[in-house]
């Protein structure tokens, strides 16, 4: 017999209440909203409070993709969390989810850190350790505080980062809906293009400063900027070719939120219309591990996706990494 059909049974998210608009970046850097909006389609992001940390916000959006899927906590025994900003360096976010949805202890749970990757990360692990019948039931979440690791002084890139969560719950399939695939890919020469230097053992502290541009996100943008659109369009190519099909027999692309060039540049050479490729980042910002799930149960949540679809969702991120990952609905 062949592995079980593995699918996603249900979705959720969580964005903080509060609001940071282009304008009132403005007030803090010299920005505007125009220069803003025309370089990265953002309009604004969310921001979360003190109290809500990186694993508080991917409980919320666990309990919703829970419901969703008509389960409990009661019935997962694995659980991952995609993060590079995790409550503490030790232990996993996982574990604090773990403890604030009440997950049974014979669960598995850890972090999986492929940045902006690191949802399709998650897919795929979680979907391989279902598939071998040690599991049944995974939640897996992309879940980032952004805010706390962005220098707010540099304008070329506290601009466009912003804060929340999405989660989704896997098991056997139900009906026609399934993972039919994914890929991942890493390219570790470029770890240098997308970074956070200081806080790990090459930069640790106390010599690394908490407050400093060493404890924040480092990015050269045009460089990835090439490198993000071949990589995504190589992963989505491959897994296509792979299940015999082509970008026309896609209902919806998910790509990773990051810069809306990035994502348009990818449409044209796919050459998808733009209508078929889901879009929140103007009111999000780049969210790194959530940008997918939280743009996934959006797009369910408004009708994008019917059942019976196929939708791919495509990401990259610091490593270099990237991934693809194929689902029927």
């Amino acid at each position: 017999m062949g592995s079980p059909a593995i699918a996603i049974l249900g979705t959720g998210s969580y964005a903080p209440a509060k609001v940071l608009t282009n304008d009132d970046l403005s007030k803090q850097v010299d920005t505007s909203h125009e220069w803003i909006f025309t370089r990265t389609g953002i309009c604004e992001r969310h921001i979360a409070n003190d109290e809500e940390t990186t694993s508080f916000m991917a409980a919320a959006a666990a309990r919703i993709a829970l419901a969703d899927a008509g389960l409990t906590a009661a019935d997962i025994d694995l659980l991952i969390v995609a993060t590079v900003t995790p409550d503490m360096q030790m232990p996993a976010a996982a574990c604090f989810v773990q403890n604030l949805l009440g997950v049974p202890a014979r669960a598995a749970c850890f972090d999986v850190n492929a940045a902006c990757s690191g949802f399709i990360y998650a897919l795929d692990t979680a979907w391989a350790m279902l598939a071998s019948g040690r599991y049944r039931h995974a939640l897996i979440i992309g879940s980032e505080k952004l805010s706390s690791v962005v220098n707010w002084k540099d304008r070329t890139t506290c601009v466009l980062f912003g804060d929340g969560a999405g989660a989704a719950v896997l098991g056997p399939a139900r009906g026609t809906a399934e993972i039919l695939g994914t890929r991942l890919y890493a390219e570790g020469t470029h770890t240098n293009l997308l970074c956070i230097p200081g806080g790990g053992c090459l930069v640790p502290e106390p010599a690394a400063n908490p407050e400093g541009p060493q404890r924040a996100i480092a990015m050269k943008g045009r460089e990835i900027f090439k490198i993000a659109v071949r990589g995504m369009e190589q992963a989505t190519r491959e897994i296509l070719a792979g299940h015999n099909l082509t970008p026309d027999h896609i209902s919806c692309i998910i790509p990773h939120q990051a810069n809306l060039r990035i994502i348009h540049a990818l449409a044209l050479y796919l050459e998808v219309p733009n209508d078929r490729v889901f879009v929140n980042l103007e009111r999000y910002g780049n969210t790194s591990a959530a940008s997918i799930p939280l743009a996934l149960d959006e797009a369910r949540r408004s009708g994008r996706i019917k059942p019976g679809d196929l939708t791919l969702l495509v990401a990259f991120g610091a490593g270099l990494t990237y991934g693809s990952a194929l689902v029927r609905w």
